[in-house]
């Protein structure tokens, strides 16, 4: 077998652009150093500190009954048994970032990719690509959750549908999961926060800075789930968010995207997109935010 490659961004005059890979590879778990494993435990112990009281009950519960540990990064293996008792998922093991379909079809069926390398120490607060724990620690419990499971299948089923549709389709699909799988809030009562909200969005759960930011900072909107309101909403991909979507459950997230999204595309087509900062009147406003160190451009 050839050795997996760490694929990442590649810098040229213009900037950074993204680089995709197709292959699927097995975990190369005994290559692994022990400044990678390193990595994973201070990452690991911080993160869970940061969260409690900040992330959801389904999340924490999850990762414990998975089985993850700060004392090694896990197998591929290992998660797989418990992932596919529960819910029938599985990890796959990705060198890096995937073409959109290559992604929606692994979703779809059932198979997350998870990206086999970790990032460097010197990364340890930031990396611009998933690194393996981002998709590992991030997004991989919440596939052990019923509801959430099935609606990440559903969003792999959707994108393929997408993919056939056109570009303004994609983008609006692309929007719906930067505001929900990877920076979503959902309301739960009893935790740290005093309205009650917690994360449940990878990028944020993966994030010390940004888990403190989505629920104590006064500078991001957050705002009631709407669904066709988030397939307009810009986002920022260099920053703190502007505004985060709070959902009232995971049956809630899943009921709203069951329907057919055909006519919702060809509806959001004769809209304009909104920035990610902009509060509407018809909005089930939680808390406007001040929107105090926001840049004042540079939206998706």
């Amino acid at each position: 077998m050839n050795q997996p490659r760490r694929v990442e961004n590649l810098q040229t005059d213009k900037g950074k652009v993204p680089v995709y890979a197709t292959g699927v590879i097995e975990q190369p778990w005994g290559d692994y150093s022990a400044t990678d494993h390193d990595v994973w435990r201070r990452l690991y112990q911080r993160q869970r500190e940061v969260l409690v009281g900040r992330a959801c009950d389904e999340f924490l519960q999850a990762q414990d009954t998975m089985g993850m540990t700060p004392d090694r990064i896990p197998k591929f293996s290992d998660m797989n048994r418990v992932l596919g008792d529960a819910t029938g998922w599985r990890l796959i093991g990705v060198e890096g970032l995937l073409p959109e379909l290559d992604f929606f079809d692994h979703l779809a069926n059932r198979r997350f990719p998870v990206t086999w390398w970790i990032r460097r120490p010197d990364q340890i607060d930031y990396i611009e690509e998933p690194d393996l724990f981002h998709d590992l620690f991030g997004h991989v419990p919440l596939l052990m959750n019923p509801l959430f499971a099935d609606y990440m299948a559903a969003y792999g089923r959707g994108g393929v549908k997408a993919h056939g549709i056109g570009a303004d389709a994609l983008q609006a699909l692309t929007r719906l999961y930067w505001y929900t799988v990877e920076f979503g809030l959902i309301k739960q009562g009893n935790g740290r926060q005093a309205d009650g909200l917690r994360i449940y969005g990878s990028g944020i759960v993966s994030s010390k800075s940004e888990s403190i930011h989505a629920l104590e900072s006064d500078a991001p909107n957050r705002i009631g789930f709407d669904l066709e309101r988030i397939m307009r909403t810009r986002y920022r991909i260099d920053t703190f968010q502007k505004t985060y979507f709070v959902i009232d459950s995971f049956q809630q997230l899943m009921e709203a995207t069951a329907p057919d999204f055909t006519p919702i595309y060809a509806r959001l087509a004769e809209q304009g997109s909104v920035p990610a900062g902009e509060v509407l009147a018809s909005d089930t406003v939680l808390h406007r935010g001040s929107g105090e160190g926001w840049a004042t451009d540079g939206d998706v």
